[in-house]
């Protein structure tokens, strides 16, 4: 007995994670078809766009990267069904499927009008899941002091070490009235007290105070939020490997890394990964910009680049640098830009 594809189990996966042999739903939810080659089209960033399921006995279904597509658990398939070409005129199949189903073209009847086989289509390999950074241990989060006092009296003692401070003196202002930590301008207020205090005032210990409110925030999702406390950790880490306390930064590297260990699908690991390299080796680090308002005349519009040049810099460097930009030279580069905005 003929076992229908409604009596079958399947399971969900990428589609990405097709492989040849696979037995596919088909996009009417009726029949399945086995897989026979896959073929992967990349956009114009070289990230996987779109894969192309070549099935057994002619046919393609496109299916979008991201997709979720549902196959068969066990190979059994002996009857019509499982591995079966698709059937019925084109027209049939066009009106029936929601994604597109190439036919194959009709074949030559006669060895003297027989072509040539196509070659075979080479698929690259999909990047290799890079191992993940498991976030510290209760030990390890123990390396971070704990604040003195409330987070109000931790930015009223900063303010009270720098009278002279405008920027200070300003940021302090509006984080009395309460710090609200689901409220982004408040963390980037806080963010923005710690960076002052370490580059312009020259206080890593006031700056590290401040960054530690911030430091040991959970990363909820919001990349808006998110990025303050990314600043601060890189900017901690930083401060502490410069005064060689390289187990505490060594907890701030890590707590930065969590959002990468977030995503537990293979395929999308694999595409995150690839994102994220390519933003470490071609980091956003304003020379435009720079070269404009040194061409200006305009310090103020200067310091303000450099200072989100710094800041790049200093994520780069909690990374351990990258494929382009090492250790090293990324050390070199921090310490220009510190001379440049403080003086």
């Amino acid at each position: 007995m003929t076992e229908t594809p409604a009596a079958r189990h399947y399971s969900e996966q990428q589609a990405g994670s097709l492989t040849s042999g696979d037995q596919l739903l088909l996009p009417d939810g009726g029949r399945t078809a086995e897989v026979q080659r896959i073929e992967v089209e990349t956009d114009d960033f070289g990230t996987p766009a779109m894969v192309l399921a070549n099935l057994t006995g002619g046919g393609t279904i496109r299916i979008a990267a991201g997709s979720t597509v549902r196959i068969v658990d066990a190979p059994g398939g002996e009857g019509a069904d499982a591995g079966e070409p698709l059937q019925g005129s084109a027209s049939d199949a066009v009106t029936q499927l929601p994604v597109a189903v190439a036919l194959p073209a009709e074949q030559p009847t006669t060895e003297d009008e027989a072509a040539p086989a196509a070659p075979a289509v080479v698929v690259p390999p999909l990047p290799a899941i890079p191992p993940a950074a498991s976030g510290p241990s209760a030990e390890e989060l123990a390396r971070i002091p704990a604040p003195q006092g409330t987070p109000e009296s931790v930015v009223e003692a900063a303010a009270e070490a720098h009278p002279d401070a405008v920027g200070v003196l300003l940021l302090a202002d509006k984080l009395a009235k309460g710090i609200n930590f689901k409220s982004g301008s408040c963390l980037k207020d806080l963010s923005d007290l710690a960076h002052e205090l370490f580059i312009t005032l020259k206080d890593p210990d006031g700056a590290l105070a401040v960054a530690d409110l911030l430091n040991v925030l959970p990363f909820d999702g919001n990349p808006g939020r998110w990025a303050s406390v990314e600043a601060s950790l890189a900017l901690s880490s930083y401060i502490c490997r410069q005064d060689r306390q390289d187990g505490r930064a060594d907890v701030y590297e890590k707590l930065l890394r969590t959002p990468e260990n977030q995503e537990t699908d293979p395929f999308k690991a694999r595409m995150n990964a690839k994102v994220r390299q390519r933003s470490l080796n071609e980091p956003n680090l304003y020379d435009k910009e720079i070269f404009r308002s040194i061409d200006n005349s305009n310090h103020e519009a200067e310091r303000e680049w450099r200072l989100l040049r710094l800041e790049s810099l200093l994520f780069l460097r909690a990374h351990g640098g990258s494929e382009t930009i090492g250790a090293g030279e990324l050390q070199r580069r921090i310490s220009n830009e510190l001379e440049a905005v403080r003086a």
